[in-house]
């Protein structure tokens, strides 16, 4: 007997796991070589056929003091924050609507569980961490999408309270999705032998992947103290804390299992990750 097809117009009602995606370089937008362009395409058919209600993404490309949301009403404008690409990919478009109602609810569930401030932008579209591989993902943009920021000057841990404080969100339809690079230093691109995975990216990556299939998240919480490499990979927090949050947003006894592995350059890892409920 013929396996049935998947409905992917079926709209979930309640959402079982969250998932931090390496979006890499912004070329990922166009270039049909790199692998984790087809694993995002296939995202649907292959790791989550429902159709969210809304989509929480937070993105490294959005640094802020405090938490910030933003509640766009009708099409999402979309931002070109990248410099020295091919002309085509200025182009492009994802005009998903935005979603006050669902930043709302994130603003009184951070505010809920003691985050003292809470901004709402209404002006504010999607930047290239939320719209590449939600492009991908969703090509029809037909889905309301909020974006959260993340603040550098605070550590994993505050990111990880975020998401614990928005697991909520999973009950009513909402996939919140943490969008970053599993290793991301661009100074060190390029610097490799040839597509060879320089060693300190690979005993990071490696560290951080092991960690988080067996569920250690308070050494991911830790990752500055516990991880190889762990300033090499990451100067900057900023493509590594959406991990946290995604991480937290996925609760208590949960894990993480690769969805997806592939590196560019050598040294910039596309690691992706669901965290879903321990078998």
């Amino acid at each position: 007997m013929a396996a049935a097809a998947v409905d992917n117009n079926k709209v979930i009602k309640s959402m079982k796991d969250t998932f931090y995606i390496s979006h890499g370089s912004p070329t990922l937008s166009i270039d049909d070589s790199l692998p984790a362009r087809h694993f995002l395409k296939s995202f649907r058919q292959k790791v989550l056929p429902e159709k969210p209600k809304a989509i929480l993404i937070i993105s490294g490309h959005w640094e802020t003091s405090e938490p910030s949301v933003n509640a766009v009403s009708g099409p999402s404008e979309t931002i070109y924050d990248f410099y020295g690409f091919p002309d085509r990919m200025y182009r492009l478009k994802y005009p998903a609507p935005g979603a006050p109602e669902l930043a709302n609810r994130v603003k009184q569930l951070l505010i809920g569980s003691g985050f003292g401030s809470v901004h709402v932008d209404k002006k504010r579209g999607l930047d290239h961490g939320a719209w590449v591989p939600l492009m991908l993902m969703y090509p029809d943009a037909d889905i309301p999408v909020c974006q959260l920021s993340v603040q550098t000057q605070k550590d994993a841990a505050h990111h990880y309270r975020l998401g614990q404080a928005l697991a909520p969100l999973k009950d009513d339809g909402v996939l919140i999705v943490g969008s970053g690079a599993a290793t991301h230093n661009l100074r060190k691109i390029g610097r490799g032998s040839g597509d060879a995975v320089a060693p300190w990216a690979d005993e990071f990556d490696t560290w951080i992947k092991d960690a988080l299939l067996e569920g250690r998240y308070d050494d991911v919480n830790d990752y500055e103290k516990k991880a190889p490499h762990a300033k090499v990979a990451h100067p900057w927090p900023d493509h590594f804390y959406p991990l946290h949050v995604a991480m937290g947003a996925a609760g208590e006894n949960t894990r993480g299992e690769l969805v997806h592995h592939s590196w560019s350059y050598g040294t910039l890892s596309y690691a992706s990750y669901k965290f879903t409920e321990k078998p």
